[in-house]
């Protein structure tokens, strides 16, 4: 009986609502009764679409408190609130106080400031200001790479510095056929890779060294830097020989041979590429062998380092100048290449 009560007020009291209310309510209801329905037991499936239309009603329906029962009146304020800062959030995407800055440029920062460490962040947005990149003085700071301590040039800056003016020496020893230790003193001069001289001799001293160097230097061709180890047969009449023909020495660190690298590389090249195949007799036929490598060396073995050229400038022989042809050098243990008409 109490249930017919109940049904008679709730039709006493929607005849007299207003017509909007009323079809709010029905919409609120039925949409309820669809998501019971579409649900499995014990578990309702909200979706986003059912979240935006109570946030609507909250907003149009003051009644909706009363006859909301799929979850708490709370839960749909929340949903609100959140569809309230998703709208902003969309607003606002892409917009953002300052833009972000191209990959490219923050890749140009990091390599400048690594390949000047002296340099400060308004000096680097000058440069960049010079090739057309307007960034800001703070953008910068944030991504350039800080040099640790004092900034110094490395090794291989100086090397690169002052290749024109450089030059290295350095000896390595050949056995003979008779066991007797001969000594090869080598002088290199780096920006063409060239052997600007070369001698042989079993008793090295300090005298002999220097002597060779005038021989390599005549007249004003000295170098200004020479690269030289920490051995002992560079006495003091060696140092007062170099000193002066105006040279600078630059003494690599004890035990490190790389600080010397081309002079070694070039030690290595001499033995794999001709002693190594060679039996040496005596001190003259290895100054003979020598002498005969190192033209071969100057004028047909060409370097990466030179951009695949000889230390002597070596031309590009078109196809029309006729077929390639092989030449032996160095008694036929290296080759070089040209055309020669037929």
């Amino acid at each position: 009986m109490r249930v017919l009560w109940r049904a008679l007020g709730h039709f006493l009291t929607t005849a007299f609502r207003r017509r909007l209310s009323l079809h709010l309510e029905i919409v609120a209801l039925r949409h309820q009764l669809s998501v019971y329905e579409r649900s499995r037991p014990r578990r309702f499936r909200i979706e986003p679409g059912d979240r935006v239309l109570w946030s609507w009603l909250a907003r149009l329906w003051p009644e909706w408190r009363e006859r909301v029962r799929l979850v708490q009146p709370r839960t749909v304020l929340e949903w609100q609130k959140r569809r309230f800062c998703d709208h902003w959030r969309r607003k606002s995407e892409g917009r953002p106080g300052r833009p972000a800055i191209d990959p490219e440029i923050r890749t140009l920062i990091r390599q400048i400031s690594r390949a000047n460490p002296s340099w400060g962040s308004p000096r680097i947005v000058g440069e960049l200001a010079k090739v057309g990149i307007v960034v800001a003085k703070s953008t910068v700071e944030k991504v350039r790479v800080r040099a640790s301590g004092c900034p110094s040039p490395t090794w291989r800056t100086f090397l690169e510095t002052h290749v024109k003016d450089l030059v290295s020496i350095d000896f390595f020893v050949v056995p003979t056929m008779r066991f007797q230790i001969l000594f090869v003193l080598i002088v290199l001069a780096h920006e063409r890779r060239r052997i600007v001289h070369f001698n042989v001799t079993a008793n090295p001293t300090a005298q002999w060294t220097a002597q060779q160097m005038v021989e390599a230097f005549p007249f004003d061709t000295a170098p200004g830097y020479l690269i030289r180890d920490r051995d002992s047969i560079y006495g003091a009449a060696f140092r007062r020989r170099v000193r002066s023909l105006d040279i600078e020495e630059v003494l690599t660190a004890p035990r490190s041979p790389w600080q010397n690298p081309y002079a070694e590389r070039l030690i290595g090249t001499l033995r794999r590429e001709c002693l190594d195949n060679v039996i040496v007799l005596h001190e003259r036929h290895l100054r003979r062998v020598l002498w005969s490598y190192i033209d071969f060396y100057h004028r047909w073995r060409v370097h990466q380092t030179l951009e695949m050229d000889a230390p002597e400038h070596r031309p590009v022989q078109p196809p029309e100048l006729g077929e390639v042809i092989e030449f032996p050098d160095v008694g036929g243990l290296q080759r070089h290449y040209e055309r020669r008409a037929a």
